[in-house]
């Protein structure tokens, strides 16, 4: 199938690997960005390795937590162009639909939209009349809750970016916001590695094996090398692995404990646009 140059410059910007390569992998993967991803990976290239945001395009993303602090969510509203993003009808049915969102602790965006909006509409049926009326694509691309002993929102300038943080227990809210800001900054695939999906570890395997054979190592230390990439992964995509941003002589596990030896990270959430 014929790659426009629109969509080898797309994966480029996911990705930072060259626009050949980038052509090449797209080719080879019949226009698949997931697997031009992992084609690219796979031959060594340095790409990102979280990809949960790709189909994000312009809109909102909100971060929530309810007033007691026990329960927050996070949604992005979605639409074509910044300029309906910036519009402030826009912005108020956002942040409409956030509130709903966390009144109901909704888990998923067709859940959230099948919930009234008001005016004797669903959320669903004022996203079409909002299309309607501005001429654009407008949805829901996202929607997280989290419920702990103390939830954390934290919304990056711009409202393009944003996390939820669970701690164990109350009166840690600079720890949080710390540990949200991380979250956001470092875009961690699983809150530990017992919490990493399964899928993601087999496909890390996968692709540091075939680098190891490539690099000429054999099949069965190709394995042991994998797996040492592995670890290697875990520490740098897991949040409570990660270098803390604010001193890197601790992981953020490190820190949260050096706060409190109590206090733990329970969950946590993040979405972008792309």
């Amino acid at each position: 199938m014929a790659i426009s140059a629109a969509e080898v410059n797309k994966l480029r910007q996911m990705t930072g690997a060259g626009m050949m390569d980038c052509k090449k992998a797209l080719t080879e993967a019949n226009g698949d960005f997931d697997a031009a991803i992992d084609l690219l990976r796979k031959k060594g290239q340095k790409v990102a390795a979280n990809r949960a945001d790709r189909e994000a395009s312009e809109g909102l993303v909100i971060a929530k937590a309810s007033s007691d602090g026990k329960k927050g969510v996070l949604v992005s509203v979605n639409c074509e162009t910044d300029f309906v993003a910036k519009n402030g009808d826009f912005g108020q049915m956002a942040e409409t639909i956030t509130n709903i969102a966390l009144e109901h602790l909704t888990t998923s965006p067709e859940a959230l939209k099948a919930l009234p909006y008001g005016n004797g509409l669903s959320i669903a049926e004022k996203l079409t009349e909002q299309t309607g009326v501005i001429g654009e694509k407008i949805d829901v691309g996202y929607c997280q809750p989290i419920t702990a002993e103390y939830v954390y929102a934290y919304n990056h300038p711009g409202n393009r970016m944003a996390s939820l943080v669970g701690l164990n227990k109350a009166g840690h809210e600079q720890v949080a916001k710390d540990v949200a800001m991380q979250a956001a900054a470092m875009a961690p695939v699983a809150l530990d590695k017992s919490s990493t999906p399964q899928s993601v570890i087999d496909k890390e395997l996968e692709i540091g094996k075939e680098l190891a054979i490539q690099e000429g190592k054999p099949a069965e230390m190709a394995e042991k090398i994998a797996h040492g990439r592995l670890n290697k992964f875990f520490k740098e995509n897991t949040l409570l692995a990660q270098e803390f941003i604010k001193d890197n002589k601790l992981s953020v596990e490190q820190y949260v404990q050096k706060a409190d030896k109590d206090l733990k990270v329970v969950d946590f959430k993040r979405h972008a646009l792309a």
